[in-house]
């Protein structure tokens, strides 16, 4: 399955409570996520919480696009990523 890094803007700030009711929004992001057989592996953050960088796992870009939509959620651009691991190369050399 391809993995894909989303950007998302938040102009007025992402704010996700650590109560019953922001689990409960993160559960219904994985469940949309799920009918469009997309599963979210990790998100950053930035500071000023304007700003997400989400790893994806999906069949393709629309299915995400379709899935954020679903949950309501900006995409302001999607990238096919792979790993660099920088660790993949100690020992490589010899």
């Amino acid at each position: 399955m391809p993995r894909y890094m989303v950007e998302r803007e938040f102009p007025q700030g992402l704010e996700i409570p650590t109560t019953p009711e922001g689990q409960k929004a993160m559960l219904g992001v994985v469940g949309n996520n799920a009918t469009e057989q997309v599963t979210w592996v990790q998100s950053f953050v930035t500071d000023d919480h304007t700003k997400t960088f989400c790893v994806y796992d999906g069949p393709s870009p629309e299915a995400i696009r379709r899935a954020a939509g679903l949950s309501e959620l900006p995409v302001s651009k999607i990238s096919e990523i792979s790993v660099l691991d920088p660790y993949f190369y100690v020992g490589a050399a010899s």
